[in-house]
């Protein structure tokens, strides 16, 4: 994408500074940082069609109209939904560093997503799933800790059953995850399932082992194998319904669950963006409205006006 010279040229410096903010401070990647610079040149090009030849003077209905220009464009709610996140953490950003007094996003709405919302846990329903095993048990500790790190991680089930030792840094408090297309990723971990992980290690794992066969796999069946889809399948169904969830829970639910939570307690997007590993972020964007859903909820339960 290329800009109109001499028009771009009040654009570049501070689209600059940000893109080195969100990657230095942020600490965000290079793939989310060439995402943040497609969508902001893109604002920028609509600007200059506009007569508008710097972001700090876009209004409110100026980005309104950027939206509704998007649309035309023919592009999904999804994707106008990842141009309206970059915009919004731009001047968010701009609003930040003092170089507007004014978000002109603030009312700036996400379009609406045709997709469905999928199935989440209350933390509450976690921890009763989390709780669930016989940690007096050999199974019973290896479960509790591949229940932890589901939650911890929001791992897929084939980066659980693949996971090695060499990509766990426990005094680091991260994981090392290789997710669709071996697309390498870091993932904070939590104390918790660091924990389990540890107590697994050291009493299960060498009595399930077995020369040749369990390699450098983190998690094995009780013949020394790794375990399989259907393995974790059948773990996380046990559990569900000894803990009393009549939901239809599976291994995909914790990772819905693990995004939905920071979604709520104000995780920003892109950072959730970069530890499920999506591509795109209009991936992560379903998680939105269902922060939105939750809002509404907590409104209708405890809002003494709200019926």
């Amino acid at each position: 994408m290329q800009f109109q010279r001499n028009k771009s040229d009040k654009f570049k410096p501070i689209l600059k500074e940000f893109l080195n903010y969100i990657e230095l401070e942020k600490g965000l990647s290079q793939n989310t940082r060439y995402s943040y610079e497609f969508d902001l040149k893109k604002l920028a090009e609509y600007l200059i069609i506009n007569n508008i030849e710097d972001y700090f003077l876009a209004s409110k209905s100026t980005l309104n109209e950027f939206v509704i220009y998007l649309t035309k464009l023919g592009l999904a709610s999804s994707s106008r939904a990842r141009y309206i996140s970059s915009v919004r953490a731009f001047y968010d950003y701009l609003l930040f560093t003092n170089k507007i007094l004014l978000n002109p996003t603030e009312n700036l709405e996400l379009p609406r997503s045709d997709n469905k919302l999928p199935l989440t846990l209350s933390f509450q329903e976690i921890e009763k799933i989390l709780c669930s095993p016989d940690t007096s048990s050999l199974a019973g500790i290896r479960d509790r800790a591949i229940l932890e790190l589901f939650y911890s991680c929001g791992l897929r089930v084939s980066e659980l059953i693949n996971l090695r030792f060499i990509n766990i840094f426990i005094e680091n408090a991260v994981i090392r995850v290789f997710g669709k297309g071996s697309k390498e990723r870091l993932v904070p971990l939590g104390s918790h399932a660091a924990g389990w992980i540890v107590q697994y290690t050291e009493k299960v794992r060498p009595i399930y082992y077995k020369e040749g066969k369990s390699e450098d796999f983190v998690f094995l069946n009780q013949r020394g194998g790794k375990l399989s889809r259907m393995g974790i399948w059948k773990i996380v169904d046990k559990y569900s319904k000894l803990s009393g969830i009549e939901k239809n829970v599976h291994p995909h639910t914790f990772r819905h669950s693990f995004a939905t939570h920071l979604v709520e307690g104000g995780a920003d997007l892109r950072a959730v963006q970069e530890m499920l590993g999506h591509s795109d972020i209009s991936s992560t964007q379903i998680y939105t409205h269902i922060d939105r859903s939750f809002l509404q909820e907590v409104h209708k339960n405890y809002h003494p006006r709200s019926t």
